[in-house]
């Protein structure tokens, strides 16, 4: 049971950096092969300018994710120091909230997207065999991820407010 519990937590971990590095490698990967063969075979795939369009969608997204998680993105922490700590504690409570209710909306909605190119069977352009969905897939993880982040985040923050310890606040853009 620790070894699984020590799995979860390495996942929980590294899972955001782990495949945006795989899917950034290998989009540098193809483009960087692509352009060898374009330059010096005059051949190219015919797939090699959508994947690693598509690729991004995992690393963006992804990386939306791993920022909540570092809780350094899309935050007015300028403005939220000179509130006073209960007021800091219920706008914690609000970004949270807000985050719930943008992550339902959008996986809600990107899942409709994901089934309907699922059930039509696109592929991608220039393959006969890879799926869009499999790329399509990456934002509702991303963003039940995010869901998961913003989760913990607040759990770390109603600690902090019941034990009177400051919440984690950068005190401007450069830290």
């Amino acid at each position: 049971m620790k070894y699984l519990i020590k799995l979860i937590k390495l996942i929980d971990k590294h899972i955001e950096s782990a495949i945006i590095f795989v899917c950034y490698f290998s989009m540098a990967g193809i483009i960087f092969i692509e352009v060898i063969r374009r330059y010096f075979f005059q051949v190219q795939s015919a797939w090699s300018t959508t994947i690693p369009i598509y690729l991004f969608l995992w690393v963006t997204w992804l990386g939306a994710s791993y920022n909540t998680r570092k809780r350094t993105h899309l935050k007015f922490d300028e403005v939220r120091l000179r509130f006073p700590y209960k007021i800091q504690f219920c706008c914690q409570i609000l970004d949270a909230l807000c985050w719930y209710i943008f992550a339902a909306v959008v996986v809600y909605y990107t899942w409709e997207q994901v089934m309907l190119s699922r059930e039509n069977f696109q592929f991608v352009d220039g393959t006969d065999d890879v799926m869009q969905w499999w790329f399509y897939l990456a934002t509702p993880f991303a963003w039940s991820l995010i869901f998961i982040r913003v989760t913990q985040n607040l759990i770390d923050d109603i600690k902090n407010f019941s034990k009177g310890k400051p919440f984690f606040i950068r005190s401007s853009l450069g830290d």
